[in-house]
């Protein structure tokens, strides 16, 4: 969705802060038996959390904080609409006291526009994954190199890659242990499953969003970041970029897919579960769906290779959680002890655990063994952003990727997002 172009910074109602004292100017006037800290003392931090799928985790977690901080509520907002929500919030002053937001486009927008506290230089980042707070930076919507600081924590990360089918790989005569690490071994693998009977890759475009899926993991590897400013300034086109990734894209989803390719997600990652392909090209978020139909599948997750040189691949990752703060929030101490609260690594590692996740620190912990064989490229740091989160969020990518896959022009493929693209940049007055 659309940003506005100007600059919102956030301060919080002085209306609603002025009706607050008066009511705890009310309740310290009663006498309330078993309570140690009175109304009139406790400060109310408005927290906003995007992860609707956590909103229970996040819920629990605040409830577990005001146990050790009697002194601080924590008013929790789990918004289904969250874009849109903090939009709404931000044009109307009420720029919440602690926030939770996807690392995407929106809050690289946001970030350049001011809203979110600094935290660059403070100590808190010398324990976190450098490729994670590099892909933070990175995302802020900001031609200017000095402008690219860090404006949210890291919370939790994912990647984008594909899930094996540990039997069917085995049955096949594959090692699921140890995955193709070049794009010809790749295709050379699906092309075993399709000699054997086997559905090589479950496809899933009845939802279109799935397709940027395996355009992204392949672009990790073929489109470096930096060309992503290029694009903007007009330097190079979606025709010198996405050209390689399109025709493999093509490659894959015209030999090697269900007889249905145009199945939802849902249906996908549950015929995926049943044991109905060896590949879902797919990330790190479709496991829960995945153990949710079965739980005991034996699955692993992998890296995608791009080429045929090992050593220059690269995984796909983005900070699926970025954990922040309001630039002018009236409760600063408050807001950052509630941040170090959730930022601990025991809270780190249950919540990878539950959404099956990567933590931020540097030594990177995964809440599920199945994506143990892509915890190297964490530790080298060899990760790279979601390449659509360098695309207006205007621009219907899927629509396009869908069109793609079934007719296989890549030419038209490519104009189609430069055109919008450049429609996207024309609006764009900053």
């Amino acid at each position: 969705m659309d940003m506005d172009s100007h600059r919102t910074r956030g301060l919080l109602c002085r209306g609603l802060g002025k009706v607050a004292a008066a009511l705890c100017a009310f309740a310290a006037g009663i006498s309330l038996a078993g309570c140690g800290v009175s109304s009139s003392q406790k400060v109310y931090l408005d927290f906003f959390q995007f992860k609707f799928e956590a909103s229970s985790w996040f819920t629990q977690a605040a409830r577990d904080f005001e146990k050790t901080h009697p002194d601080i509520r924590v008013n929790v907002n789990n918004s289904p609409n969250a874009v849109t929500d903090l939009r709404t919030r931000l044009v109307k002053n009420r720029t919440p006291d602690v926030i939770t937001v996807n690392g995407d486009i929106n809050y690289g927008m946001l970030a350049e526009a001011g809203v979110f506290h600094d935290f660059t230089d403070d100590p808190v980042v010398s324990k976190l994954n450098p490729g994670m707070v590099k892909i933070a930076k990175d995302l802020v919507q900001s031609a200017d190199p000095s402008h690219k600081r860090l404006y949210g924590l890291p919370f939790s990360g994912n990647a984008s890659g594909y899930i094996i089918n540990v039997d069917l790989w085995r049955k096949a005569g594959l090692d699921p242990n140890h995955p193709p690490t070049t794009w010809n071994g790749f295709i050379s693998a699906l092309k075993t499953f399709k000699q054997q009977g086997i559905t090589p890759l479950e496809a899933s475009y009845g939802d279109p969003w799935t397709l940027q899926a395996p355009l992204s993991s392949l672009n990790s590897t073929l489109v470096p970041e930096s060309e992503y400013t290029k694009l903007k300034a007009g330097t190079t086109t979606f025709a010198d970029l996405w050209k390689p990734v399109s025709g493999k894209l093509v490659e894959l989803y015209q030999n090697y897919t269900q007889a249905n390719p145009g199945a939802t997600y849902q249906q996908a990652t549950q015929d995926f579960a049943n044991g109905k392909a060896a590949v879902l090209p797919l990330g790190t978020y479709a496991i829960p769906q995945v153990r949710l139909i079965n739980k005991d599948m034996n699955i692993r997750f992998a890296q995608m290779p791009a080429t045929n040189n090992p050593e220059e691949q690269m995984l796909t990752a983005g900070d699926d959680v970025i954990l922040t703060m309001g630039a002018n929030t009236k409760h600063p101490k408050e807001a950052r002890e509630f941040i170090d609260f959730l930022m601990q690594r025991e809270r780190l590692e249950d919540y990878s655990k539950i959404q099956s996740a990567f933590t931020p620190l540097k030594e990177t912990y995964v809440g599920d063994k199945a994506l143990e064989g892509v915890v190297p490229f964490f530790k080298e740091a060899r990760l790279t952003d979601f390449c659509d989160h360098y695309v207006p969020p205007s621009i219907n990518i899927a629509g396009f990727l869908t069109t793609l896959v079934q007719n296989g022009n890549v030419d038209q493929f490519t104009a189609n997002m430069q055109t919008e693209y450049d429609k996207a940049q024309a609006r764009n007055f900053r």
